[in-house]
């Protein structure tokens, strides 16, 4: 089997293959690059009209969902029209419930100042009128003419009790009589000491003077009501005329805003309701304030007037050509739905319309907003809540205490909002997964799934891409453009992170980092652009800062602390290799698999399932080597042996199934007596039919191995046995290529087990005969035979244990 020659092991890509000599020589990079999947999904979405076609971003972490969709989103919404502006306002009839007021684009805040200029204006326009002289006048001319009338009728009402022989008398309970015998009034006393004759001459005499009084007591206080009547009549007349101008003047400017024009005459009214808030000192305007229901709280002003008539405004989109896009990083309830606030007023807490706060849904309304999926669902109340906004069409503002039913005091209820936005969810395919299956509610709210792909091919065109990416990351923020050459390691670390020669990876917030850290050291060489060392020594530093473990784990293999062969031959032993993720940077690291042999009829044994270290994968991996053994010789016996399995000096737990091709050599090895070559390591998962098929990892599995050679001095004859499904998907370091093309590295691939025993153990694998056995002196001839006399032995052993005394 031949091995891989260096030009298989990476895909370089030369300076030339992106036409240009700097990157500032490229054009700006705009839109989704490589997603057209996606980009159609997100144009659907967006342009689908209808409840629920609200869109799932769905795709691996770190490849720029967010960004991208929001540059798709910011140019898309440039075309649409520019939603309304939307502020909250007092309700005079209900202060519980502040209305919502819609206003074209940029008029809230006009109206906003519109209306306390107003307020300024009724301020000095009511008090001036109610103290003109022509007010005055007017209000003495009615009230002396009260006086007059009322005179009247008390006159008239003496007469008739003078006539009766008694006086009327005024008092603190109002009108009374007493009687009078020679023009005094008689006291109690006296009338007691009367004679009968005149008693009864009073007495029959009183009920005429009762009946006048009561005549002229009801047409004192229909005076009195009349007069009071008058009195508003001509206060409110006046303060119409003072303010009614000021009003009108405001209301022929939002005449086309039918919900504005029905508050300023809600307004005008409360005002008429209320004028004595124009006139009151400030003193008395906060005692009636302190008096009232959840009149607005203090804000500051000089006057507590304006409070009541202010315009809370929550959604201004005056400086927002088309419609907005926005990118809500943390979407806690409030920052999404918005928040009543509270203020500490006359030792409690008080809240009005005034302390009402919009949220990010507000803001996006009539446009769009990017979430992150994780992050709504991690944050208390804020899925649900957004779910409710989308099934009801509309945005409710509550306090929190509303939100989780344990309010304990009356709040308001702000009027909804209509909602018209649409929503971009981004996260990973399994969140998508989890709430489809999880939440009946979720694919009727997200009917359309943009899915994000992380890698793209490595065409002419998309390495021009990566060019152009580098260029726009550049110019935007002052960095440093880059040779020819660097745009080339670009390249080649793009397929590297893709782990394929023919993608490029997706991941560009990884490959903009590095570009920044090359920056760095191209400044620091006083470098006017990034040269090609810049991006090594980029790459090279990020693996040393995260690397140490790495190091600690070749060191004790160096130093004889974790067993490891790089020479030599042993039976039933073998060099696997295995990825450590650390998060930030994976290694390979190799480990020694050994199998014990012996009678029984357990078959496999897996000792890390045993020990329960061992995953599921894992486990079916062993299954199918299994599999394959029946399969291979246990057509004309039974299996009749105990394998155990196991990685040797392994604590932390092992799953996957890309070590059950070399778990498989071990046990062939094991069972044909054949050792195999411990300068070599092994990957690779293998099917019940012998094939062996591609893993992941396998760059890093490959750099690690050459490493712990390395570091055990490299002898020129050790190497890594590869699927050979996985060559397309190697991009190995530089310094494993040059190991290569020098020939003190060697890397084979292989398709079948057949395959890689026999450059393990340098025998032969042997095919099957007609006669159903192998050919002699070969692998699996061995095996065969082997087990064919563990078969017997067990046979024999039955036998004996059935009949001792034989």
């Amino acid at each position: 089997m031949s091995e891989l020659p260096p030009e298989k092991l990476r895909l370089e890509c030369p300076p030339g293959k992106v036409e240009c000599k700097t990157s500032e020589e490229l054009a700006p990079l705009e839109g989704i690059v490589g997603q057209d999947r996606a980009l159609k999904a997100l144009t659907f979405g967006m342009e689908m009209k209808g409840k629920g076609f609200n869109v799932f971003a769905a795709g691996p972490p770190v490849t720029g969902k967010r960004p991208a969709t929001r540059s798709y989103l910011e140019k898309i919404a440039k075309t649409k029209p520019t939603p309304p502006d939307w502020c909250y306002v007092n309700n005079f009839q209900n202060p519980y419930e502040p209305k919502a007021l819609k206003l074209p684009a940029g008029k809230a805040k006009t109206f906003q100042k519109d209306l306390k200029n107003l307020i300024d204006q009724v301020k000095r326009a009511v008090p001036a009128a109610l103290q003109s002289e022509e007010f005055a006048a007017r209000t003495n001319s009615i009230t002396k003419k009260s006086v007059e009338e009322r005179d009247l009728i008390l006159n008239e009402l003496n007469d008739v009790a003078k006539q009766s022989s008694y006086a009327v008398r005024m008092n603190q309970l109002g009108i009374g009589i007493v009687p009078m015998r020679a023009g005094k009034p008689v006291s109690q006393e006296e009338f007691d000491s009367l004679p009968p004759s005149v008693k009864k001459k009073f007495e029959q005499s009183r009920e005429t003077v009762r009946n006048a009084l009561d005549k002229a007591g009801k047409q004192v206080n229909d005076l009195e009501a009349k007069t009071l009547d008058e009195l508003k009549k001509l206060r409110d007349d006046t303060v119409h005329y003072a303010m009614g101008g000021l009003i009108s003047t405001l209301t022929s400017r939002y005449q086309d805003q039918p919900d504005v024009i029905q508050y300023l005459d809600d307004l005008k009214d409360d005002i008429l309701e209320n004028t004595e808030l124009f006139t009151l000192s400030g003193a008395e305007q906060q005692k009636k304030d302190s008096d009232s229901p959840p009149g607005p709280a203090e804000t500051g002003l000089p006057d507590l007037l304006y409070r009541r008539y202010q315009v809370n405004v929550i959604v201004d989109n005056s400086e927002l050509k088309g419609a907005p896009v926005i990118v809500e990083d943390n979407p806690t309830v409030t920052n999404l739905l918005g928040r009543i606030e509270n203020e500490a007023k006359f030792g409690t807490l008080s809240t009005d319309f005034t302390l009402i706060k919009g949220g990010s849904i507000h803001k996006a309304n009539g446009g769009y907003i990017i979430l992150g999926a994780r992050e709504l669902l991690t944050s208390q109340l804020s899925y649900e809540s957004l779910k409710r906004a989308l099934q009801s069409g509309s945005i409710s503002i509550e306090e929190t205490g509303q939100r989780l039913g344990i309010a304990s005091t009356k709040s308001l209820t702000p009027q909804r909002i209509p909602l018209n936005v649409k929503i971009v969810l981004a996260g990973d395919h399994q969140i998508y997964q989890a709430l489809y299956v999880a939440d009946p509610d979720f694919g009727l709210l997200f009917k359309v799934k943009a899915q994000f792909d992380d890698a793209i091919d490595r065409s002419d065109e998309n390495m021009e891409t990566y060019g152009r990416f580098v260029h726009t990351l550049c110019e935007n923020e002052k960095l440093n453009h880059l040779e020819a050459a660097a745009i080339a390691k670009i390249v080649e670390y793009g397929s590297r992170l893709a782990e394929d020669q023919t993608k490029l990876s997706t991941k560009f917030p990884e490959i903009a980092d590095l570009v920044r850290e090359a920056n760095l050291y191209a400044s620091q060489d006083g470098s006017k652009y990034i040269k090609d060392t810049h991006i090594v020594k980029a790459l090279d530093e990020k693996i040393y800062r995260s690397n140490l473990l790495d190091e600690k784990t070749k060191e004790m293999i160096e130093r004889g602390v974790i067993l490891i062969d790089t020479s030599g031959k042993k039976t039933g032993q073998v060099n696997g290799l295995s990825v450590i993720s650390l998060g930030d940077f994976d290694f390979g690291q190799p480990s020694r698999i050994t199998v014990s042999i012996g009678l029984g009829r357990e078959g496999v044994i897996d000792i890390e399932r045993q020990a329960k270290l061992g995953g599921q994968t894992h486990t079916k991996g062993v299954l199918i080597i299994s599999g394959y053994l029946e399969d291979k010789y246990a057509r004309d016996k039974p299996l009749s042996v105990s394998c155990r399995l196991v990685f040797e000096q392994s604590y932390g737990g092992v799953d996957g199934d890309s070590a059950s091709s070399t778990e498989l050599y071990a046990i062939l090895s094991a069972l044909s007596n054949l050792p195999i070559k411990q300068n070599f390591a092994v990957t690779g998962s293998v099917n019940q039919k012998g094939e062996v098929q591609a893993i992941g990892g396998v760059n890093e599995k490959i750099e690690g191995f050459y490493h712990t050679c390395k570091a055990k001095v490299l002898k020129g004859d050790e190497g890594v046995l590869i699927p050979k499904s996985n060559v397309q998907h190697l991009m190995l370091s530089e310094e494993v290529v040059e190991a290569v093309k020098q020939g003190r590295f060697h890397i084979y691939p292989v398709s079948t087990i057949d395959e890689g025993i026999e450059i393990l153990t340098g025998v032969r694998a042997g095919e099957l005969k007609n006669d159903g056995s192998y050919e002699p002196d070969t692998v699996h001839f061995k095996v065969n035979k082997r087990l064919a006399e563990m078969a017997e032995k067990i046979t024999k052993f039955g036998e004996f244990s059935r009949n001792p005394r034989d």
